[in-house]
């Protein structure tokens, strides 16, 4: 995703031990079939390394809530098959995605990080997942 289209969409940030992380969640209706209900998401990560320190983004814990509070847990090693380093100053970007059976729901999660020989968890903002399939906007 080219970041002129990404301007027109919600940012959700958060910052944890100067590790600065943005979401920009897409809905994506040619991926989603709301007659089947299957609604599809990707979502653009930014991490930003604003410590002083170099950082490796090591697992990944994800929380996906659908519209009827549904939660399903996701846990692995790294994003999208990566485990980057990143030196001060320096930021990593990537898209993946989700799909719900309901029109709406939320994400949320957190990073484990490697800094100076300790583990540290890196908060992911809670960001919603939204359609236009959704008549309220519960989000």
């Amino acid at each position: 995703m080219q970041i002129e289209e990404l301007l027109n969409h919600a940012v959700f940030t958060r910052t944890t031990n100067d590790i600065k992380v943005s979401v920009i969640p897409t809905y994506l209706e040619e991926h989603s079939d709301p007659a089947e209900d299957h609604y599809v998401w990707a979502y653009t990560v930014q991490v930003e390394n604003g410590s002083n320190q170099k950082v490796q983004l090591i697992n990944r814990h994800w929380v996906i809530t659908d519209g009827q509070g549904q939660i399903e847990e996701v846990r692995g090693e790294g994003v999208v098959g990566e485990q980057p380093i990143l030196e001060p100053g320096e930021g990593f970007r990537y898209t993946s995605g989700t799909s719900l059976r309901t029109p709406t729901g939320m994400m949320s999660g957190e990073y484990e990080m490697e800094c100076a020989g300790k583990r540290i968890w890196i908060d992911i903002p809670v960001f919603s997942l939204d359609s236009p399939h959704q008549l309220a906007r519960p989000n």
